[in-house]
């Protein structure tokens, strides 16, 4: 979906609009010379940019945890998982659902009821990924005005809310409406086909992270399935333009003037260059760069760039490819994922299923990629990969699913269902001594909540796992 030529334009206007609408428990001082009400089309426009923005910021903050990303310093806490202060992230999803909650009043007011349901998507989805990270979190008490020190809400019971929204939004994007989306939604420019599509699928995604609970049901993660993605071109995703680029080309950009950013963990080097499985991956040369001598180096984790400090040595994100061009587009749910998603509801009942949902979610990252059609073949022929419904494994669906998420927040979440038992995954180097030689399991609330709530703030480590991870 590209929306460009407006983009511009209306972004500049949301983003003041929206300034001014972000009155929750984060913003506790009123500035009278600040208009206090923003019109649907402005919140809506700045909501799907930002939500967009919090997958990036989300997916930088954990890329390091799941070894796609390394840092060249040995001992970055990055790395090492220390507890780190992540206040801008928790403000900035909050800031989203602050802005999501004025909208959907003045939507259900004014009877707007696909604004009202595209924004309690947007809601569920800003919302589970604020619980994935931290668990408890505000949310009943955070945008009532009541107070400016909400109580925690149980994680568990917040993906309740998690799915009543997306079932209400699901209701109200096939209402009758006052006024529809259009070019102020930045994901879809108004088309409610593929928002419902878009529901369904974030459905199957928060319904899988719950496999291991009493009431998990893999016919139901299917039945979200069914009504989810069919092709990439339906995949929820924001495109950026001339002036805005890609977070993740700023990223490689930074790198190639020496601010050392975007540097490629050896763990996710050796998940595609025949080290750790038995075959190459052709995608490897269009997701990051080379080194000088056009090698495919990693970094260790916890190690920095050990006896290869001069840039150019070791491979990081290069500027230009597929996540990387200025105006790529930034993913927040995809066709490939929801079929990793199909695989593993369908592994233990249907193996012929989940089979083909497995190999069509490598073909859907494949055709985004643009693999070329000799390669792509040749991968997918491959016996350690083509292996046969039979012979299919959880681990070979999980493998191909890290390979297809690549940068994506969503691969920390499954990171920790699995146990982090991807083939050669190793803690890294110069381990947080806390963890007790364990991988990391949630974020530390940040700074600026303990000192603003902290009477509320639940006391935890991180170890302490969130509610689905138990």
């Amino acid at each position: 979906m590209k929306l460009k030529n407006k983009i511009k334009t209306l972004l500049g206007v949301s983003l003041v609009l929206s300034a001014s609408a972000c009155e929750s428990y984060l913003d506790v001082n009123d500035n009278p010379n600040n208009p206090q009400d923003a019109p649907i089309s402005g919140l809506m426009t700045n909501i799907t940019y930002e939500t967009s923005w919090n997958v990036y910021r989300e997916g930088s903050a954990v890329s390091n945890y799941v070894q796609y990303l390394a840092s060249p310093n040995p001992g970055s806490s990055s790395d090492t998982m220390e507890p780190l202060n992540f206040s801008s992230l928790w403000f900035s999803l909050y800031n989203v659902m602050t802005d999501l909650y004025t909208m959907n009043e003045k939507a259900e007011a004014e009877g707007a009821r696909h604004y009202l349901g595209a924004g309690q998507v947007l809601m569920a989805l800003n919302l589970g990924m604020t619980v994935d990270l931290f668990g408890d979190v505000p949310f009943s008490e955070s945008f009532n005005f009541t107070t400016v020190t909400p109580a925690y809400d149980d994680d568990k019971a917040l993906y309740g809310n998690i799915m009543s929204l997306l079932d209400q939004g699901i209701s109200n994007l096939q209402a009758t409406t006052t006024s529809s989306m259009g070019n102020d939604d930045f994901i879809y420019g108004g088309d409610l086909d593929l928002w419902l599509k878009f529901a369904h699928t974030l459905k199957a995604r928060y319904m899988i992270h719950q496999k291991g609970d009493p009431g998990y049901s893999a016919a139901e993660v299917l039945a979200a399935v069914d009504k989810g993605f069919k092709t990439n071109d339906q995949n929820a995703q924001v495109v950026f333009f001339e002036q805005r680029f890609n977070p993740w080309a700023s990223d490689a950009i930074a790198n190639a003037n020496l601010n050392l950013t975007g540097w490629i963990s050896e763990q996710f080097i050796q998940a595609l260059d025949g080290t750790s499985y038995p075959t190459v991956d052709p995608r490897l040369k269009l997701m990051v760069g080379t080194t000088k001598e056009g090698k495919f180096v990693g970094t260790v984790n916890g190690a920095g760039r050990g006896n290869a400090p001069e840039q150019g040595a070791r491979s990081t994100l290069v500027e230009g490819q597929y996540y990387t061009s200025r105006q790529a587009p930034l993913l927040i749910a995809t066709f490939a994922e929801l079929k990793f998603i199909e695989a593993e509801a369908a592994f233990a009942t249907d193996k012929t299923r989940a089979y083909a949902a497995y190999l069509a979610g490598i073909e859907a990252h494949m055709n985004m990629l643009s693999v070329n059609s000799t390669e792509k073949s040749a991968y997918l022929t491959h016996p350690s990969v083509s292996m046969g419904a039979a012979a299919l494994t959880i681990d070979a669906i999980f493998k191909e699913k890290y390979v297809a998420m690549f940068l994506h927040p969503e691969t920390w979440n499954d990171a920790r269902r699995y146990d982090y038992g991807y083939k050669n995954m190793t803690l890294p180097e110069n381990l947080n001594p806390d963890l007790g030689g364990k991988y990391l399991r949630r974020l530390a609330y940040p700074d600026s909540e303990v000192s603003r709530n902290g009477a509320n703030v639940p006391v935890v480590s991180l170890l302490d796992r969130v509610w689905w991870n138990q």
